[in-house]
């Protein structure tokens, strides 16, 4: 591993209004068709974009300028949101942290996901080998991937099956453990599997920023997958220096210091996207920003000051629409500007983001694809969604119906619990619990909510590779929907070893192949076969004496 070298200003010399400068330059759709090197048309995508994922931390579905705040000044955001997509029912995976980027990375809602609570409401559960998520599915379809920021899932050890690198991320740097990630200025960051000791004088954020865009400068012919998981705008409210142009406002430096976060968060957007243009990668990407869930008020923050949730109840931690309506916006020159209102939630990250790879979706998620609501094309809606917070609250919206259930003796729930339904049609802030008139409605929902909390239902997929008596035992795991045919397995090393052929692997089945093991070398695992009208070949590559394994692809 290449040494890790950390630059960039110091505590005292980056002050909150430093990027200033690096707004957003103005895009016409004409110049977006005239610029793209892809010749995709208005309202289309490129062939296996580039994705850059950008996810908040704790910003609320109203702190943003292009859903009315007036407060804090968010002019990069507001310009991605008026060229591309903006989706006005956009939800989290939770209404906090760690099960929120749980479910947006395995396309399950927290009804089967395998985190379903941050650590101080108990036991909070690491990812598994039982776990896929986007990254190792973009990283079987051949693109490069990186996780720059907060994961937000320990144990803080290399080479265990919650570490990102394990996880599908060829690159890693930033906060493994889900408290470390609220230090702005950190003793200590993780690069891959290695601590990189900090002397607490640097701001996190800044080295993210600068990280993400060596990435995106990276020269590779591969295309990429970027989840920039900053943990802007969380408490507590530090920034370097003082609060810039809030400095001066008549509130509490708290809120300042707040509304200086969001800002710096709005000027990295710009950072990134100008590296993409500087990159000349810009017509090639899909950029997505939203957040993990709504705004926080902690450590002094009051929400109310900012309108932060907009027209929604309650804010984080809560399953009412403050706590879970989160921006997003997905903006690439190819696309037609609009406004989308078809809800779509954290879970449909994963299904959508293997549409675009063109690799074949898992079965039995939660979430489905919304690629075509970015081309305007149209996507399946769901019949519901689900929010679970064990031993405290759930919620369920089918239509324009939701449910909240609280559990017993909290909240004010009483011994029996309380249930409440709203009208999101007529009364989108639920402020009339009309359970008590609509029992039929209130019943049906209940069941339905009781059926979609369970076990994780997805089947095993991908490619697994095992040494074991002198032999490499290759392993592919159909969990998609659709047969894959024409299967050949096969090692590539020095030599090509020679490749076993079946005519087909069912959905739920898999295939294992045992080869020699070469002597020394590199090795790669290679399955070859045809799904969904397309060829796919997936690769696990393994270097003797490594552990673990390290995933990669082409497509």
């Amino acid at each position: 591993m290449l040494p890790f070298v950390i630059n960039g200003p110091s505590r005292r010399a980056l002050l909150a209004g430093t990027f200033a400068g690096l707004a957003l330059p103005a895009v016409t759709a004409a110049g977006a068709e005239a610029t793209s090197r892809s010749g995709s048309q208005k309202g289309s995508l490129p062939r296996r974009p580039n994705i850059l994922l950008i996810l908040a931390d704790d910003l609320g579905w109203g702190e943003i300028g292009a859903n009315g705040q007036r407060l804090i000044r968010t002019p990069n955001l507001d310009r991605l949101a008026a060229e591309g997509v903006q989706f006005k029912t956009a939800y989290s995976g939770a209404p906090l942290c760690a099960p929120s980027r749980c479910s947006l990375l395995t396309g399950l809602h927290n009804g089967h996901s395998t985190v379903r609570e941050n650590p101080e409401g108990g036991p909070q559960h690491a990812l598994t080998d039982a776990d896929l998520t986007f990254a190792e599915l973009l990283q079987l379809s051949g693109y490069r991937t990186a996780c720059i920021g907060k994961w937000g899932f320990g144990p803080e050890q290399p080479d265990q099956p919650s570490h990102p690198n394990v996880r599908g991320f060829d690159e890693f740097f930033g906060y493994i453990g889900h408290r470390h990630a609220h230090q702005y200025f950190p003793k200590y960051l993780w690069h891959n599997g290695q601590k990189v000791q900090l002397d607490g004088s640097k701001y996190a954020p800044h080295l993210f920023r600068q990280r993400a865009v060596e990435f995106i400068n990276a020269d590779s012919d591969q295309p990429f997958l970027l989840y920039f998981a900053t943990n802007l705008p969380h408490s507590p409210s530090v920034i370097p220096g003082d609060a810039g142009e809030y400095e001066t406002k008549p509130w509490t430096a708290a809120n300042r210091r707040h509304a200086a976060q969001v800002a710096r968060l709005d000027t990295d957007v710009a950072a990134l996207v100008r590296a993409l243009r500087d990159a000349g990668r810009a017509e090639d990407t899909l950029v997505l920003f939203t957040s993990d869930n709504g705004p926080h008020r902690e450590k002094g923050v009051t929400p109310w000051l900012f309108d932060s949730n907009g027209p929604y109840r309650a804010d984080k931690r809560d399953v009412y629409e403050g706590g879970i309506r989160v921006p997003l916006i997905a903006w690439s020159p190819g696309l037609r500007p609009r406004v989308e209102r078809q809800p779509v939630a954290a879970w449909d990250l994963l299904p959508t983001l293997a549409d675009l790879a063109e690799t074949p979706v898992p079965a039995h998620l939660d979430g489905l694809s919304f690629r075509g609501l970015l081309t305007g094309e149209g996507a399946p809606k769901h019949t519901h969604l689900v929010w679970n917070r064990p031993r405290k609250a759930q919620a369920i919206r089918r239509g324009r119906w939701k449910l909240v259930r609280f559990a017993p003796h909290i909240a004010g729930a009483g011994p029996e619990g309380r249930v409440e339904l709203y009208d999101l049609s007529r009364d989108p802030g639920e402020s009339r619990d009309i359970a008590a008139a609509r029992p039929q409605i209130t019943r049906e929902l209940m069941e339905l909510l009781d059926d979609s909390i369970g076990e994780d239902p997805r089947l095993p997929y991908g490619l697994r590779t095992e040494l074991t008596g002198g032999q490499v035992v290759v392993t592919l795991h159909n969990g998609s929907a659709v047969p894959w045919t024409q299967v050949e397995l096969g090692l590539d090393g020095k030599r090509r070893t020679r490749a076993h052929t079946v005519a087909r692997v069912d959905p739920g089945t898999a295939i294992s192949v045992g080869f020699p093991a070469p002597s020394g070398g590199r090795i790669t695992a290679r399955a070859d076969f045809q799904a969904g009208g397309r060829s796919h070949v997936f690769r696990r590559a393994h270097r003797g004496g490594e552990s673990p394994m390290t995933l990669t692809s082409t497509g």
